[in-house]
């Protein structure tokens, strides 16, 4: 089998790891079917389409709709590398996930209003697929509604006309969307179980997705239902795709 790669921009080890973690937990694959690159450490290596089964990003700490001043020369590079990979990603319609941060890359190379109008805090909320997403081959096995695990400062506010949403909640409007056949974003994370996203609490307790007084509040937000399905557009994902 053709490896996937999950590209991952958190410099810190022990989230990062925990992220590949449970990106091979709920995929399925090997380690050496999943090719790990961390892009906070270096250029992204070029990716031969052909050798690959396809893509996944993971979350991270940069943010499309910060000011160009405030992005560091790190996330400038990621962006560029990004916006590059995205031309032939979507040319070719190849197989592509991206999960939180993953939505960003995408929802600004195809020209989405990004910006700070739905933030959601790191907290469970109900996902609920659309028409297109209910019966999107990604989708096709789950609940209509399902809870998933959220936590970002900006989301997509309006889809350009190239992208079919797929799922939407509450307080934020685009929580999944593609683009032709293959290229998909999640603004939840399908990788993340309760232990992952208490690890990142901790993790990133200083980086202002809540007040310092607010921790375990958090902590109990991500408590309150069992998260399960989720990880199941991942498998989906891995068995469509993998050839």
């Amino acid at each position: 089998m053709k490896p996937f790669v999950l590209l991952a921009t958190r410099a810190e080890d022990v989230p990062a790891d925990e992220e590949y973690a449970l990106f091979l937990r709920y995929t399925g694959l090997a380690p050496e079917h999943l090719i790990r690159v961390r892009l906070e450490a270096g250029p992204m290596p070029t990716l031969d389409l052909d050798a690959l089964s396809g893509i996944f990003v993971g979350g991270g700490p940069f943010n499309a709709s910060d000011p160009p001043e405030k992005k560091s020369a790190v996330q400038q590079r990621v962006e560029a590398e990004f916006d590059s990979l995205l031309d032939e990603v979507v040319a070719r319609d190849f197989p592509f996930l991206g999960a939180c941060y993953g939505i960003g890359t995408l929802g600004a190379h195809q020209g989405a209003v990004i910006d700070r109008t739905f933030p959601e805090p790191i907290s469970v909320v109900t996902v609920t697929a659309t028409e297109a997403g209910a019966s999107d081959p990604l989708l096709a096995d789950m609940p209509t509604a399902f809870d998933a695990f959220v936590g970002h400062k900006e989301a997509i506010s309006q889809l350009p006309g190239s992208a079919t949403l797929l799922a939407s909640s509450a307080t934020a409007p685009v929580q999944m969307f593609k683009v032709g056949q293959n290229v998909y974003a999640t603004q939840f994370h399908p990788e993340l179980d309760v232990e992952g996203i208490t690890t990142r609490i901790h993790a990133y307790a200083d980086h202002g997705y809540f007040a310092a007084d607010e921790l375990e509040l958090t902590l109990a937000a991500v408590r309150r239902v069992a998260v399960s399905h989720p990880s199941r557009i991942l498998r989906s994902f891995v068995e469509r795709y993998a050839r």
